[in-house]
């Protein structure tokens, strides 16, 4: 089975170094610092929803002003990786699945190069057959095309989606394949309201739920 996750919020803990950078980003701009929980709050939807959630923190809209903190948010981005850490079991989980013969990948709205950068300070690219992110040219997430994409990438056939939000459980819908969702990410609105295969706070219990989606 194809197995793809999304990266912050299911695989990774990266509020912290997102936090940080969107922190820094800020005060280029001269604009104050946001706490951790409102800046975790616009993880999700890409680069662009984040910049626009952090001006309007701060009562901006101001497209050129955006553009710019875009391009600083990005540059920043693929250093932002020294407070980022797996969830507990993610490593252990991802041997058994590589174990069993799945075959695992990744689709994320977190732009390709920081995405690689932190897969691979982590130590974790070697599990992945194929990395999509979210500048890749196709809409982001919870539009369905990045994933499927991803998913004829690694081949194509039986296909089951991991992630952590409510973003990820419409990706999933739209694309027409199984979620399973991760309750101890990002998720920003009650798991109840959310359509899924089955959820669970513990990657120990992910193998045993994606063998029993066969």
């Amino acid at each position: 089975m194809i197995v793809i996750f999304d990266l912050d919020g299911t695989l990774i803990d990266s509020a912290p170094d997102i936090h940080a950078t969107a922190n820094a980003v800020l005060a280029d701009e001269g604009l104050g610092a946001l706490d951790l929980d409102t800046v975790r709050g616009f993880v999700g939807r890409g680069v662009p929803h984040l910049i626009a959630c952090l001006l309007k923190a701060h009562g901006i809209s101001d497209a050129a002003r955006a553009a710019r903190m875009e391009k600083n948010m990005v540059a920043r981005y693929e250093d932002a990786v020294t407070l980022t850490v797996p969830y507990p079991g993610v490593v252990a989980s991802l041997d058994a699945l590589k174990a069993e013969g799945h075959r695992l990948g990744i689709c994320t709205n977190k732009p390709a190069v920081p995405a690689e950068a932190v897969l691979r300070h982590l130590d974790l690219r070697g599990y992945f057959d194929v990395v999509t992110g979210g500048d890749s040219g196709l809409p982001r997430k919870p539009d369905p095309a990045a994933l499927l994409h991803t998913q004829a990438g690694m081949g194509g056939g039986a296909t089951v989606y991991v992630g952590d939000s409510d973003v990820d459980a419409e990706t999933a819908q739209a694309a027409g394949l199984p979620f399973l969702l991760f309750t101890e990410g990002y998720l920003h609105v009650p798991a109840e309201t959310l359509s899924f295969a089955a959820s669970f706070d513990d990657f120990a219990r992910l193998p045993p739920l994606i063998a029993g989606l066969r």
